[in-house]
């Protein structure tokens, strides 16, 4: 794909005290392309997921949205770029309080102020979408298994129609099966949507199936971007480990010692 990224971070850094987390993401994503990012526990992929989404301010550095810098936009303007996203949560955060419907329903009645006839209109369709019958939605999250619950999140992170959508490691905590359903519904919704992606996860499966580029993170910085296809033939030792999963390597964990 050509012309301008549908999301672009140029020079992005990010402190927390003393800890420097991100050191100078460098990173494109074309519209409608699906990106996963990769790499370990700590290593930067939620502060830079959460930095896109406007949570977290960025010290210094751009992340650009269609061309425009979100980190410089007024409160007013970032709620309204926001709103042009969609989240699928790692753990679900359904809301327990909630019916199924209302919960996928949650955007569109606080966000953008839809009547809840129509808004519940929308969450039983966007459920069917997923997989889920009618008559879910009337369900409380705690009556719904890990893979139901899944596929709830799922159905509110498309709910709005967003240009943008994140994953937050979508597989995590489900069966092999179950984590391929999950799969095939994003190829299914993200496809039906033509949104742009960007999905983060330790699932290698996962990865090789939903994403059209791979970008590894590491140490706050990003050592590897290419086609998904060229991932075992990547060349980089640290990508290497890291998908094979070997304990050997750069790549060291810090054990303590009892």
């Amino acid at each position: 794909m050509t012309g301008q990224p549908k999301i672009s971070l140029r020079g992005v850094h990010k402190h927390f005290g003393p800890k420097h987390v991100l050191r100078g993401i460098d990173l494109d994503v074309q519209r409608g392309q699906s990106l996963v990012v990769i790499g370990g526990s700590g290593t930067g992929k939620s502060v830079m997921l959460k930095c896109i989404l406007g949570l977290i301010r960025p010290d210094t550095g751009e992340i650009l949205i269609d061309g425009q810098d979100v980190t410089r936009l007024n409160n007013r303007d970032r709620e309204a770029t926001m709103n042009r996203m969609g989240m699928l949560f790692q753990g679900g955060a359904l809301f327990d309080s909630l019916k199924v419907w209302e919960n996928v329903a949650f955007g569109l009645i606080q966000g953008k102020s839809m009547a809840r006839d129509k808004a519940r209109e929308i969450a039983i369709a966007k459920l069917s979408q997923v997989g889920l019958p009618a008559d879910v939605g009337e369900l409380s999250p705690a009556e719904l298994s890990g893979g139901m619950q899944k596929r709830v999140g799922l159905a509110r992170a498309i709910a709005t129609d967003p240009e943008i959508i994140f994953f937050d490691e979508p597989t995590t905590g489900l069966d092999p099966i179950m984590a391929d359903v999950i799969n095939d519904l994003i190829l299914k919704c993200v496809k039906e949507l033509g949104a742009t992606t960007i999905s983060i996860t330790h699932d290698m499966a996962s990865a090789r199936k939903i994403a059209d580029r791979v970008a590894m993170i590491h140490a706050g910085q990003i050592l590897w971007h290419g086609l998904a296809s060229d991932i075992d033939h990547s060349g980089n030792e640290y990508v290497d480990q890291f998908i094979n999963g070997r304990a050997e390597g750069p790549i060291q964990m810090q054990v303590r010692k009892l």
